[in-house]
């Protein structure tokens, strides 16, 4: 069985098979095909996953995909019931915390809360209801398959022995790649627009103190996305988890009680306990952050064209540049991007920001790009320069060019063969059953018909 790669790439599965379901069950008459243990598997747990595999155009035969799916499924059910054995954990915080984290990223994805709701035809609020229970198990599940390889390591003989059993015809081809480093630079914001902010929040504090409600005034004013749509709550969590500044004040509130007006590196906060739990918190806010102005983003502007320069004249290198003027924390590191998808500093066009990817793609190595305005994590306006460290064209992979890509592969395979041998020896000891309709599948493992 394949390892995901990506929690993302397996949440994004998940939003899809939780927005299909109800489709899949219109057209379906349901009925359950398989189970394990205490767990089932529906037709039309198989058939919402068809349909994703219909829409992105990856079915040359219909009968095998299915047949496939469902083999993912058994898999995957295999590591729940092997969780509830063990009494694996999830609680209430980390169900929300992933979701928050994961649909955060998502709305960021689709540009808006909005659209992404029409692009599913439900409210987020829905969405999330049914996609709780999926993490949930996911969450278990994960915790169950990263104990089965946690400890899986390659040697370099490993990795050589290897490649060298590869065909020499089978010899993946690599993609043209990139090594991209990046200066950041978090444009000034004036006085005067923070004591504006701050007034602005003032102003809402005392609204509070009187008596107003306080959800209320956070879903009109705060400027967190995603707290403000539920009346600025946070939800519960521990130390360590929020800025330190939020997090040293609401840890002093007692319930009910507002704090004064807290800065952090998101802005300016008010904050109100809701609830405290031991160590966990849960807190509503008001976040207002200052706006940076046309003339903010010009002066940051204007230094980096003037970094550009020395790095052009080659007045400073790259990486002495990032470090004496990059608001990155990667600068550390000689302002390389690294890659979350291989955790190597290696990207191919597809996995980098296509507005990156058009700056560079016409650059020499060497180069550095023109100042661009992008968006960070926080959601605040930045500018970047960009410099094409390396460009690797398509080639035949090696050992000597592609070493760290060729490790991972070879970690893969020994962490897949783990897996594997843990199925066949869970196959014997664990109750299932499969429809008939679906004997005549041809798994990769020896699921028997009991």
């Amino acid at each position: 069985m394949k390892i995901e790669k990506t929690v993302a790439l397996l949440i994004l599965i998940m939003i899809l098979v939780a927005a299909d379901k109800s489709y899949a069950q219109e057209q379906v008459i349901d009925e359950v095909v398989a189970v394990v243990g205490a767990n089932y598997i529906l037709q039309s747990d198989i058939e919402t996953q068809y349909i994703q595999f219909r829409m992105q155009g990856n079915i040359s035969d219909a009968r095998a995909t299915r047949c496939r799916i469902l083999e993912d499924l058994l898999f995957q059910k295999l590591l729940l019931n092997q969780a509830e054995l063990d009494s694996i954990q999830v609680t209430d915080d980390e169900i929300e915390q992933t979701m928050d984290a994961r649909f955060r990223y998502y709305i960021q994805q689709f540009g808006s809360q909005e659209k992404l709701e029409q692009f599913y035809k439900k409210p987020l609020i829905q969405i999330r209801e049914e996609f709780r229970s999926l993490v949930k198990e996911q969450l278990m599940v994960d915790q169950v398959q990263q104990k089965l390889v946690k400890d899986i390591k390659v040697t370099p003989s490993e990795v050589r022995s290897f490649f060298n059993r590869i065909p020499k015809d089978s010899i993946p081809l690599i993609e043209m790649e990139y090594e991209v480093g990046r200066i950041v630079k978090e444009p000034s914001i004036s006085k005067e627009e923070m004591d504006a902010t701050r007034d602005r929040l003032r102003a809402l504090r005392e609204r509070l103190i009187k008596g107003e409600n306080f959800a209320a005034l956070a879903a009109l004013y705060s400027d967190d996305p995603g707290s403000a749509k539920k009346g600025g709550e946070v939800g519960f969590v521990s130390r360590g988890q929020l800025y330190p500044e939020y997090e040293a004040a609401a840890f002093g509130l007692k319930k009910g009680e507002i704090s004064d007006i807290i800065k952090s590196k998101a802005g300016y906060h008010v904050i109100q306990l809701i609830e405290r739990r031991g160590e966990m918190i849960n807190t509503r806010h008001i976040l207002l952050m200052p706006k940076i102005s046309d003339g903010d983003l010009a002066r940051a502007s204007r230094l980096l064209d003037s970094v550009a320069g020395l790095i052009r004249d080659k007045q400073m290198t790259f990486e002495e540049a990032a470090l004496k003027f990059s608001d990155d924390p990667g600068k550390i590191s000689g302002g390389l991007m690294v890659n979350e998808m291989t955790g190597n500093t290696r990207f191919s066009a597809k996995h980098l920001d296509p507005k990156i990817f058009f700056a560079i793609d016409k650059m020499n190595v060497g180069d550095v790009s023109r100042p661009m305005i992008m968006m960070n994590e926080e959601a605040k306006q930045t500018l970047n320069l960009y410099f094409l460290k390396t460009r690797t064209e398509p080639h035949r992979a090696n050992l000597k060019d592609d070493y760290s890509t060729i490790q991972q592969w070879a970690l893969n395979k020994k962490q897949d063969d783990a897996i594997n041998k843990w199925i066949g020896d869970k196959i014997g000891k664990t109750y299932f059953r499969i429809n008939e309709s679906y004997q005549d599948c041809n798994f990769e493992h020896n699921w028997s018909i009991r």
